[in-house]
């Protein structure tokens, strides 16, 4: 399970997506979001799929690697499903078992749900995490917040700062694996006993864990001021970002494709 968690790795490629400015894919990122947390009929739930789908396409990326990245959720999408189909209620009702009811509304409302934190996922690891590398997505970060400095926010060291971060969860998920594999060969069992145990043998991976994440974290710093390093004013950069024609199309793209999900919202309610 820890090896199929595949968020913060950047996968090198020559498509569409890899090749649009990290700013406009910054700014896809939240037009997708809000297409996805906006549909609410079948209709527009449909219209994220085939969009979703579109742009796992576009990507040319390995579906395996895609759908690896809801392997980690699938505990939570259980969840998400068993909550909205017992605890919705509404007027169609399909099964009732003592104080159990089961709505026509509730598996609808589940389907949604699962659906939604798929889209929400797949599209987030597709738009910016899987087609983006580091260092574009920090020029990203700063180019776009860079209006946030006249505010004296240190725009830089906070775009570093969550790039770093993003960039830092393959190894710590890479590290994890590690100590996990040390700890089995030591006659730690994580499979066996309550709930009590289960927690108690989780220390064995924290403690080190965190040792190795404060330590990478100090060679790291101690690596960039033993190179001068400083950002913001007066850095300069070996390639710098252009925007093409290209990039805007994609945009107005996404943006039309939002539009459509809200038309189809109001179809299905009727409204048109």
């Amino acid at each position: 399970m820890v090896k199929d968690i595949t968020l913060g790795q950047f996968f090198p490629g020559n498509s569409l997506l890899h090749k649009t400015d990290a700013r406009i894919k910054i700014v896809m990122l939240i037009v997708f979001l809000t297409g996805v947390l906006a549909a609410s009929s079948p209709l527009a739930f449909a219209g994220v799929l085939v969009w979703t789908l579109a742009l796992m396409f576009i990507s040319r990326l390995n579906a395996k690697i895609l759908f690896k990245s809801i392997k980690p959720l699938f505990i939570v999408l259980i969840f998400t499903a068993v909550i909205n189909v017992f605890f919705v209620s509404g007027e169609h009702l399909i099964l009732k078992l003592g104080i159990v009811s089961i709505y026509r509304e509730g598996i609808e409302t589940a389907c949604f749900m699962v659906l939604r934190l798929v889209c929400l996922v797949l599209g987030t690891s597709v738009i910016l995490s899987y087609t983006t590398s580091p260092l574009d997505l920090t020029d990203g970060l700063e180019s776009l917040l860079s209006p946030l400095k006249k505010l004296k926010i240190p725009v830089h060291e906070f775009s570093m700062m969550m790039t770093i971060a993003l960039r830092f969860i393959p190894t710590l998920v890479e590290e994890t694996d590690k100590i996990i594999s040390a700890q089995k060969s030591r006659g730690v069992s994580f499979d066996t006993g309550g709930l009590k145990a289960r927690v108690k043998a989780l220390i064995p991976i924290l403690v080190p864990l965190f040792y190795s994440a404060l330590r990478r974290a100090y060679e790291l710093a101690e690596a960039m001021e033993t190179r001068l390093y400083h950002g913001g004013e007066g850095r300069t950069k070996m390639k710098v970002a252009k925007l093409k024609a290209s990039d805007f199309i994609f945009l107005s793209l996404m943006i039309a494709v939002v539009i459509g999900i809200f038309l189809l919202n109001k179809v299905e309610l009727g409204i048109l």
